[in-house]
């Protein structure tokens, strides 16, 4: 054999690989007495079938096991029910004890061994047993000892024994802590306890409500004592559900009791609930819900005692009060942080409700105002609107107390916005209700209202903070939709709000600090109540509402006059102008020939502001105004003919593509003068096909044979193209009838023959005929 190597490397080579082929052998042959010596030794040679590739395991062995013991389990269960309630009677006060004894002693203590050998599950599934006995040894007692006793006997019977068998099974439990199932049967059985033994004194809701909180506090006291260890740390979950039963059944007493004496044990109650929320949530570690329904609690407790006194909207107010210093927990880092934090959500929970009933008060309120649309002008609203009939005076002031606690919170926390507008919302509804209950005169309240419409406006104009800025905003524009309202009930007060909200509207568009967005909010506002202004005064005159478009079309012509002048604000008081103008043609839509001077007047506008060189594109707009205005005034006057609407648009259309040709030579014939021909050649044919007389077919040939002409002198496609059809088209509908009478007269195989041989004579001179077709394109594309 030949190899690279020389014979002394390669024999080097070759005991260091037969050395290491002597150690892998070493090592393999001690696994495998390693694996002989184990006490279930793998048989060697062919693989085994759970190990097969391909085949999944259907089940685990722990998986089977547990199902087996489960299963036996529950036969011993039903074979203990079957026993104790079939074959009891059958059997001496001896023998029940006797076997009774024997077998649930024999499934309480066989645990014990199984746990030193090992065998936990087995363990599980005979204490299951065990403990199930011990209920079946509970009801066999009560079956001999009492055996004709009444419901409150049974249910007294059964406290007694759910209090026993909880005790016994947490001393079980205690003494055999390998077992999961002891003491969470335990904890669950101790709920019972204290509730059945109030139902069986025949105790009231008050009552019931005690022995539920009484629970609950043993609950948390476990929770409390050792919070990592099972099932301590799981009794918080029956200690909220009792102790939420509690406080319903405290909440629900408090509102139904007539008198404060008659709330004072519901109160009691409800404050037994606040401390023991407040004392879990010192305790135990994240547990603030406890303490937000303990402040819930407390200020049910403290405000119901009040309630039966008040009237519904103090009682309210009463109730907010009292929620309010909660708030102030978040402050008090002497507190736990679960309780600052669960006291201080209590507090804005009630705050927020109460709110939300304030808001819901002003809202009907304010929404009231509508009725004033059913008759303007009438003077016959009262106090500029309807007071708050239910409650009172006590809606703003809630209001106010909100807002005055979201404001102390947007203080307190200044990273988030939501305090602030909250205050800013309801601050306004505050104070822009308030006069309605007080039985002001009608100047007053409007007074007073557009001040603090006012003072919303100014917050908005001058906040730093945009949100802020924004919810002013939103509230200043409520409030002055709702004055504005109001106030058409009188004339004077229509003219006096609306002038003294459109210079302040105006004022605040010139207010240069302020951001832009509430600059030209400012403006549309100034455009649209000057709208207003002129559409009050025009009501004041004789004038049918349809001339009432003329004075109005006098605001976006102001506003065009101003043009740059107004600066940054320009596009919102020209989006406003439109809009107004949009209002002026709907009020002439009522007479045709005012409608079509309104038109004419608004395209006079448009084209005013298109002379600017940023508003070229109005120039568009004023053209189909003043087409509009035309054809509206030659419907009313009883005009048809189709020419008398298009030429006013195909005239100054072609004047238009001539200049642009002029500007552009490169311009496209039918850029310039399509448009303008086709909307008077295609309607006056369509018009033509349907005329039986002559004159209207001969004036647009005529016409049309100068277009083409004119077209083929100046070498125009779309005047070439246009007339030429419209030609063909007014020629074929001339000859027409004698073509009907000529294809009459033929016999009906001519036509087809005819056709044949038309498409052999093409086919046969098919070559030629392309060559023609090319000519003309080219010739057709040499035109401009």
């Amino acid at each position: 054999m030949n190899t690279p190597l020389p014979p002394a490397d390669e024999l080097a080579l070759i005991d260091r690989e037969l050395g290491q082929l002597d150690a892998r052998r070493l090592y393999l042959l001690a696994r495998r007495d390693w694996l002989l010596r184990q006490p279930a030794p793998l048989v060697w040679g062919a693989p085994a079938a759970a190990a097969a590739p391909g085949r999944p395991k259907e089940a685990s062995a722990p998986g089977a096991q547990n199902l087996l013991l489960t299963l036996g389990a529950v036969l011993l269960a039903v074979a203990a029910l079957a026993f104790t309630l079939i074959s009891w009677g059958s059997l001496g006060i001896g023998g029940r004890s006797a076997v009774l004894a024997v077998v649930t002693a024999a499934a309480l203590v066989t645990p014990a061994p199984l746990l030193r050998r090992g065998l936990r599950s087995t363990a599980e599934s005979v204490a299951a047993v065990g403990l199930l006995l011990t209920v079946l040894d509970a009801y066999a007692l009560f079956a001999v000892g009492i055996p004709a006793a009444d419901a409150d006997a049974a249910t007294a019977y059964a406290a007694g024994a759910a209090a026993v068998l909880a005790a016994a099974w947490a001393g079980y439990g205690r003494a055999l802590p390998a077992l999961r199932i002891p003491l969470p049967a335990a904890l669950l059985t101790a709920q019972l306890p204290l509730p059945l033994a109030a139902l069986a004194s025949d105790a009231g809701p008050a009552e019931l409500g005690w022995a539920l909180l009484a629970t609950a506090a043993l609950d948390l006291a476990l929770a409390a004592s050792a919070p990592a260890r099972w099932p301590a740390r799981a009794a918080w979950i029956p200690a909220a559900a009792l102790g939420a039963g509690a406080l319903l059944i405290g909440l629900s007493e408090s509102a139904v009791a007539a008198s404060a004496a008659d709330a004072a044990a519901p109160a009691a109650l409800l404050a037994a609930v606040a401390a023991l929320g407040v004392a879990a949530a010192w305790r135990i570690p994240g547990a603030w819900p406890a303490a937000t329904a303990g402040g819930l609690a407390a200020v049910a407790a403290l405000g119901g005692t009040a309630r039966p006194e008040l009237a519904p909207g103090w009682a309210v107010v009463t109730h907010l009060a009292l929620a309010l210093p909660l708030l102030a927990a978040v402050r008090v880092t002497a507190l736990p942080e679960p309780v600052r934090l669960g006291l201080a959500r209590a507090g804005a929970g009630i705050a927020g409700l109460a709110a939300l009933w304030g808001c819901a008060a002003v809202v009907t309120a304010l929404a009231a105002r509508l009725r004033v649309l059913d008759e303007v002008w009438a003077a016959t609203t009262p106090a500029a609107g309807v007071p708050l009939a239910q409650p009172g005076v006590a809606a703003p002031v809630a209001l106010l107390l909100a807002a005055g606690a979201a404001r102390w919170l947007s203080r307190v926390l200044p990273g988030r916005p939501e305090p602030a507008v909250m205050a800013v919302a309801l601050g306004w509804g505050g104070l822009f209700t308030a006069p309605l209950p007080l039985g002001l005169p009608v100047a007053a309240v409007l007074a007073a209202q557009l001040a603090v419409t006012a003072a919303a406006g100014l917050l908005a104009l001058r906040s730093p903070d945009r949100p802020t800025a924004i919810a002013a905003g939103a509230v200043a524009l409520l409030g002055a939709g709702n004055v504005s309202l109001a106030a058409l009930d009188g004339r004077a007060a229509t003219f006096a709000v609306l002038g003294l909200l459109g210079a302040g509207c105006a004022a605040g568009a010139a207010y240069g600090p302020a951001p832009r967005w509430a600059r030209s909010g400012a403006a549309a506002l100034a455009v649209g109540y000057a709208t207003a202004l002129v559409v009050a005064l025009s009501a004041l005159t004789d004038l049918a509402a349809p001339w009432w478009a003329l004075p109005v079309l006098a605001v976006p012509a102001a506003v065009t006059a101003a043009g740059p002048r107004l600066g940054a604000q320009r596009l919102a008081a020209e989006a406003a102008a439109g809009a107004a103008g949009l209002l002026a043609l709907a009020l002439a839509c009522g007479d045709a020939p005012v409608l079509a001077l309104a038109l004419a007047l608004a395209g006079a506008v448009c084209a005013g502001s298109a002379v600017r060189a940023d508003r070229r594109a109005l120039g568009w707009a004023a053209g189909v105004l003043f087409v509009a205005a035309a054809w509206v005034r030659l419907a009313s006057a009883g005009v048809g003919t189709a020419e008398a609407y298009t030429l006013p648009v195909t005239l100054p259309a072609l004047a238009a593509g001539f200049l642009r040709r002029r500007r552009d030579p490169a311009a496209s014939s039918w850029t310039a003068y399509g448009p303008g021909l086709a909307v008077t050649l295609l309607p006056s044919l369509a018009a033509a096909w349907g005329d039986p007389h002559w004159p209207r077919p001969l004036l647009l040939g005529a016409a049309a044979l100068g277009l083409t002409l004119a077209g083929a002198h100046h070498r125009l496609r779309a005047p070439l193209l246009l007339g030429g059809g419209t030609l063909a088209a007014v020629a074929l509908h001339e000859l027409a009838p004698y073509v009907v009478q000529v294809v009459d007269a033929l016999p009906r195989w001519l036509p087809p023959a005819l056709a044949g041989l038309l498409l052999l004579a093409v086919g046969a001179t098919y070559e030629k005929r392309l060559r023609d077709a090319r000519r003309l394109r080219s010739a057709l594309g040499r035109l401009r």
